[in-house]
């Protein structure tokens, strides 16, 4: 609307609005449409602050209460900030309305647009008063309204974070992440370190507490690698940590391995939780061995079985591929490297 009215800055306009923000001395300038122009009506000097300056607009000699006006008013220092205030009075004429509401743009983007950092529009003049203009402030600082929806997202983050950062007059210093939510008890987390400064066979099986999601000390024990198996639960899933000294001599040989059984007639439930919950127990197990400053640590690989008692010495030569890596050594054999087969193309049509 502001192209099609014809309403241009005039150049007195614009050169007494840059003289002001450069002299930094003038509080407003009234600013009036007169001849498809936009002119300068008048200038007030700043006597006070900007709030008591606001009492000067209420005179009538000043700003007439039923004509139009624009004002361009300077903010106190050490801001170098304008405002605008769009006084159009319910009394003013139609087509004088119309006029000011379509110039407004027009006449922000002639002067320079990014000189101004608020307006406020009246229809009054107790509008632009001091206690006005205060009010203005609080209403601009305040927070944007919220939906129903919106307030109840908010309440509801609001209430996670100060769950999780709650820790209470029991909380510990863990080395674990949270995972999917598994606490580690203290008997477990001693058990698994004790597991790692010691020298022979040792096997510690972790279970899961279904009803507090907490990670439970099963058993802590000397076993051999050939009795692993059947030491494990035959019915229901577990975590287990063992240490393998592969060399009974040599202290750094010991491997602690990994292990999530879950046997194939273990409830739905049980299979779910302990699936879900293995990654950060094999994270939060690794933690402590490093944070306990131990001579072994946890094997990268896992080792996952649903037949607990295949876990022997045989099924973990054969993992670690001992038995092929000795004869190899002995009696090398070379023979043809076979290739991906190339798959068959669509029958041909005919």
């Amino acid at each position: 609307m502001s192209a099609l009215s014809g309403i241009t800055v005039s150049s007195d306009l614009a050169s007494k609005f840059a003289a002001a923000v450069e002299e930094k001395s003038t509080r407003f300038l009234i600013v009036s449409i007169q001849n498809e122009l936009l002119v300068h009506d008048r200038s007030v000097p700043i006597m006070h602050s900007f709030e008591e300056d606001l009492g000067i607009l209420q005179d009538e000699s000043c700003l007439h209460n039923d004509s139009p006006a624009y004002i361009l008013a300077k903010l106190d220092t050490p801001s170098s900030d304008w405002m605008t205030i769009f006084y159009v009075p319910d009394s003013a004429k139609v087509r004088d309305k119309m006029l000011y509401a379509s110039t407004r743009l027009l006449l922000l983007k002639s002067l320079g647009s990014t000189l101004f950092s608020g307006s406020i529009f009246a229809t009054t003049k107790d509008d632009f008063t001091a206690e006005a203009y205060a009010s203005h402030l609080r209403h601009a600082a305040a927070p944007h309204p919220l939906s129903a929806r919106e307030q109840e997202t908010i309440d509801l983050r609001a209430a996670e974070n100060e769950t999780a950062s709650y820790g209470g007059s029991s909380a510990r210093i863990s080395h674990i992440g949270t995972g999917v939510g598994l606490n580690w008890s203290p008997e477990v987390e001693d058990a698994v370190k004790k597991l790692g400064k010691g020298i022979d066979c040792s096997l510690v099986i972790i279970t899961i507490d279904p009803n507090t999601e907490t990670l439970s000390l099963h058993s802590a024990s000397e076993v051999d690698l050939n009795s692993l198996g059947s030491s494990l639960p035959q019915i229901e899933p577990c975590y287990s940590l063992f240490a393998w000294p592969r060399s009974s001599s040599n202290n750094e040989d010991r491997k602690i391995l990994f292990i999530y059984s879950c046997p194939t007639n273990s409830p739905t439930k049980y299979r779910m939780i302990y699936s879900s919950g293995a990654t950060s127990t094999f994270q939060g197990a690794k933690n402590i061995l490093n944070a306990s400053s131990s001579s072994v640590s946890l094997l990268p690989r896992r080792f996952e079985t649903s037949d607990p008692l295949e876990l022997d010495e045989k099924f973990f030569n054969a993992e670690f591929d001992l038995e092929n890596s000795v004869t190899n050594a002995v009696t090398p054999t070379v023979g043809p490297t076979k290739g991906f087969a190339k798959p068959k193309g669509p029958p041909r049509r005919r």
